[in-house]
C-alpha cells in the first residue's frame, strides 16, 4: 500500500552525519516521497540504509551507485535538488 504521509521513521533515517545529505534527502522526503510509486518508495527506503560516504558520492555525481535500482532514485533526488526552486 502506498504511503500518503511521510513516516517519522523515514524523517529520522534522512538525518545523516553530513548536512548536505540531511538537506538533499530531507527535502526529497518531504516534497516528493508521497508522490512516488510503492516500488520507488521501497527503493528510497533501501537507499537510506547505505552509508553516508557512498550516498554523498552518488548524490554529488562523483560515483555511480552500486545497485541498478539506486541509479534511478539517485537521479530523481539530484533532479529534485537542482530544480526545486525553478517553478
Amino acid at each position: 500500500m502506498k504511503e500518503t504521509t511521510v513516516p517519522s521513521r523515514l524523517r529520522w533515517a534522512c538525518r545523516r552525519g553530513m548536512l548536505e545529505l540531511d538537506v538533499l534527502l530531507g527535502n526529497f522526503l518531504e516534497e516528493v516521497y508521497t508522490n512516488l510509486t510503492e516500488e520507488e518508495q521501497f527503493i528510497f527506503v533501501q537507499l537510506l540504509s547505505e552509508n553516508d560516504q557512498d550516498l554523498f558520492l552518488w548524490l554529488t555525481g562523483k560515483e555511480p551507485p552500486n545497485h541498478s535500482d539506486f541509479i534511478m532514485m539517485v537521479e530523481k533526488i539530484r533532479y529534485h535538488a537542482k530544480h526545486r526552486h525553478s517553478a
